[in-house]
């Protein structure tokens, strides 16, 4: 059978082996869990176990690609370029192919891939979610598939490979747990600028921001000497999240010294953290943590600097560990890097 092909070098919808109709029928509930995902509130979505993993939609796409289009987007396992090991790059806006030609909502995919794409995006966050990434790329980029881009690594179709989503205020991966010791596949990042570059003390619509008045209200449940240990004066630089393993020197108020109250608090600050992933993605989070001895071998700190409004209600704040990082910067607006692991020997490829 020969295709005839557009002037992106993708095959017309019609000759697609894996064409449209086929993609609704067996992606039917997904397909409708997302349409709801735009029109009701978060509670409305229902969850369906007929949702087909982003994992599975990765090599679906991979197989749909046209030599033109894998020339454009596919990659190496360990391919580089001067920004390093490029699967494993991270930073706060940034794209690994090319923005403008290659976004995920153009014309270089079909209309088959661009839903395969989006459906595998989406299903890499809580459906609880959805509103708010939808509403955090609205803010940040004009809304999803208008900035975002794609790149895999490895071949899907015969071992181990991650596809990367980048974009303002976005790296997100999916790998399959192709990605040894890590989890969500290695760094990611998110943000949010919900009403321009500089925001008001109490970040009005900022979708992140409940993530930091969570881990405030530990810090109002400290007392005075552990405040003392807890606030520091002046933070790291925000893309500094590599690992200082078991021995390393951390900042901050070791969670193993908290109160039982204030433990359980910190259990619900973690959970915040995670609450916007899907569950496998959280599950391994956890797992990472745990085997480096949870969070009783981490600290937190809060950071004096760059405290909007001067109201004491912490903009800069950071949970660390053997082989953990949540590095949360709310001035001007969020910023969030994160890094976590199993094991705190996986090198770090971040820029600022």
């Amino acid at each position: 059978m020969s295709f005839q092909f557009d002037e992106q070098g993708v095959p017309r919808e019609s000759q697609l082996k894996f064409n449209r109709r086929d993609f609704v029928r067996t992606t039917g509930a997904v397909a409708a869990a997302g349409m709801a995902s735009t029109l009701l509130p978060d509670h409305c979505v229902a969850e369906t176990s007929q949702e087909p993993k982003s994992e599975q939609l990765v090599k679906k796409l991979y197989e749909s690609l046209t030599a033109g289009q894998k020339k454009d987007v596919c990659f190496d396992w360990d391919h580089k370029d001067d920004r390093g090991l490029l699967r494993t790059h991270v930073s706060n806006n940034w794209s690994i192919t090319d923005r403008k030609r290659l976004n995920v909502g153009g014309k270089f995919y079909s209309k088959d891939q661009q839903d395969m794409i989006e459906a595998m995006f989406f299903g890499l966050y809580n459906k609880e979610w959805h509103n708010r990434i939808r509403k955090q790329l609205k803010d940040d980029a004009g809304g999803y598939g208008k900035q975002q881009t794609i790149a895999i690594f490895g071949n899907p179709s015969e071992g181990k490979f991650e596809l990367v989503m980048t974009g303002r205020h976005l790296t997100v991966r999916c790998d399959g747990n192709s990605s040894e010791h890590v989890a969500f596949g290695g760094p990611i990042f998110y943000g949010h600028a919900a009403q321009g570059f500089n925001e008001k003390p109490d970040h009005p619509g900022n979708v992140f921001w409940p993530q930091a008045v969570k881990a405030n209200k530990l810090y109002e449940m400290l007392d005075g000497k552990q405040r003392k240990k807890a606030l520091i004066k002046t933070a790291p630089f925000e893309w500094e999240v590599g690992f200082q393993g078991m021995n390393g020197k951390r900042t901050g108020i070791q969670v193993a010294d908290l109160s039982a109250d204030q433990k359980e608090h910190m259990q619900g600050v973690l959970a915040t953290l995670l609450d916007p992933y899907r569950v496998s993605d959280r599950d391994e989070a956890t797992q990472c943590l745990k085997e480096q001895g949870g969070l009783d071998a981490c600290s937190i700190s809060f950071y004096q600097e760059d405290d909007l409004g001067g109201d004491g209600v912490w903009d800069l704040w950071r949970l660390e560990g053997p082989s953990v990082v949540w590095h949360y910067r709310g001035a001007p607006h969020v910023h969030v890097w994160v890094n976590v692991a199993n094991n705190s020997n996986v090198e770090l490829n971040a820029a600022g």
